[in-house]
């Protein structure tokens, strides 16, 4: 009973990512042609969304649910690293035609080739896990 109150959030989120279209493979072909900016609209929101949260919680030192004060690491801004991460964080995307966000909204509509998607996402976690200290810093 203790994680039912993040079954609501999840469902609220795939009814988010449902109506917004963002669980669509044809809006996410779109913006990787360039042909719509409803996509980049929707990232744009959460970017700005994110910024803002973020600010608001630096600036009232929010907690979270369990009372610990909520702390941001500096990261380190290694060129290669984000540039390696983002190309194939993007390549996944775009060959998949799914983002991690709504991959298990897409599995909620029925979507079941998807899973094999989430299994090469965990596979791909563990695997970054495994090389993480060989990895360009």
């Amino acid at each position: 009973m203790k994680s039912f109150k993040y079954i609501i959030p999840g469902i609220l989120f795939g009814i988010v990512m449902t109506k917004s279209e963002a669980v669509s493979w044809f809006r996410i072909q779109e913006m990787f042609r360039f042909e719509s900016f409803h996509m980049y609209g929707i990232i744009g929101t959460a970017v700005c969304l994110a910024a803002i949260m973020t600010f608001l919680i630096k600036k009232t030192n929010a907690s979270d649910i369990s009372g610990s004060k909520i702390t941001f690491s500096p990261k380190n801004m290694s060129i290669p690293r984000y540039l390696i991460g983002g190309i194939i964080f993007g390549l996944g995307w775009a060959m998949t035609g799914a983002c991690p966000g709504p991959m298990f909204t897409l599995v909620g509509h029925g979507v079941w080739p998807i899973l094999l998607v989430i299994l090469c996402s965990v596979l791909g976690t563990y695997a970054y896990g495994v090389l993480r200290d060989r990895l360009p810093h």
